[in-house]
């Protein structure tokens, strides 16, 4: 009986990031990257984060750092 627990898991690098520590989601590589409208997954506060749509959590991959911003 496992709900949110088998839900998908994106490591993404710093690079793969956009403007303040975003990523969009759903993501160009996923099989229905059309399945529900794209939002902005803020990645900046603890280093991953959660789609309210799919449940997909974005974290970065071990030893990534997040360039600063202003």
């Amino acid at each position: 009986m496992s709900n949110s627990t088998d839900k998908s898991i994106v490591e993404v690098s710093a690079a793969d990031v956009q403007g303040p520590g975003v990523v969009a989601c759903p993501n160009p590589k996923m099989a229905l990257w059309s399945s529900h409208p794209k939002v902005f997954i803020d990645l900046s506060h603890d280093g991953q984060g959660k789609c309210p749509y799919c449940g997909t959590v974005y974290k970065l991959k071990a030893g990534e750092v997040l360039h600063s911003h202003h």
